[in-house]
């Protein structure tokens, strides 16, 4: 099955292993995978800040980049739920409108390709600790992922996956909110450490990097004996 990789901005520009990790799943998983050096953001963080008539612009290069039929499969749920759920608004009444419909057919969240579309849950992953799952909130209320990752990650030899208490919670990251209400965001974000602190998880694995990245920088600075990992680099352990 060939497919076309979109890799966001800050995945690209922070955690470039996380893609070389997605590319070695899916090419395990029976995939051909493309990627178009064109391609740049998905509009959303103009979108977010209220910028229409930017994110307008960004979105529409993204669908001219991406205008085939393949699939295309990203490691973020927060920029395709972005783009399933806010492109037909951001062209209403425009001549891409039809086009920008069309994409919420193709585009799919990194664990969801692999649980849905191509339907394998086993890479044969080995990665020995005790680990917590963080839903993310694109992923879980905007492109509703709940089980796949779980399942996946079930599948990873030597992993014990325990339930944080409040795993649907926010981290507090929220892009321009964590700028904005740093206080707030803070907060929230030290009440999920501490949550998956209580189940004595050396490891806290999300869809999500943003999210992580968020987690991870509280961790850091407070010295705590927590990792954060992403679901791609989870499952190309070990191989």
């Amino acid at each position: 099955m060939k497919i076309q990789l979109f890799i966001p901005c800050f995945v690209d520009q922070l955690y470039p292993s996380t893609a070389f990790n997605m590319v070695k799943v899916l090419e395990k998983a029976g995939c051909t995978v493309h990627y178009n050096t064109n391609q740049t953001c998905c509009g959303q963080p103009a979108f977010n800040a209220g910028f229409w008539d930017d994110a307008r612009v960004v979105a529409k290069k993204f669908m001219d980049d991406f205008n085939l039929p393949d699939y295309i499969v990203a490691p973020s749920a927060s920029c395709v739920g972005f783009i399933r759920n806010y492109y037909p608004t951001l062209f209403e009444n425009h001549s891409m409108h039809r086009q920008a419909k069309a994409m919420k057919e193709k585009v799919f969240e990194f664990s969801e390709f692999l649980t849905e579309i191509v339907k394998v849950e086993d890479f044969g992953a080995e990665l020995y600790g005790k680990a917590t799952y963080h839903d993310s909130c694109a992923a879980l209320r905007e492109c509703k992922i709940k089980e796949g990752p779980r399942k996946l990650l079930g599948n990873v030899k030597g992993l014990e996956l325990i339930e944080m208490l409040d795993n649907e919670t926010c981290c507090g990251f929220g892009g321009t909110f964590s700028v904005k209400f740093e206080g707030i965001s803070v907060g929230m974000a030290d009440q999920k450490i501490n949550n998956a602190m209580t189940t004595g998880a050396e490891y806290i694995i999300s869809t999500d990097l943003s999210c992580l990245m968020q987690l991870q920088g509280l961790i850091q600075k407070n010295e705590m004996p927590l990792k954060t990992m992403h679901l791609a680099d989870v499952l190309a352990s070990g191989w």
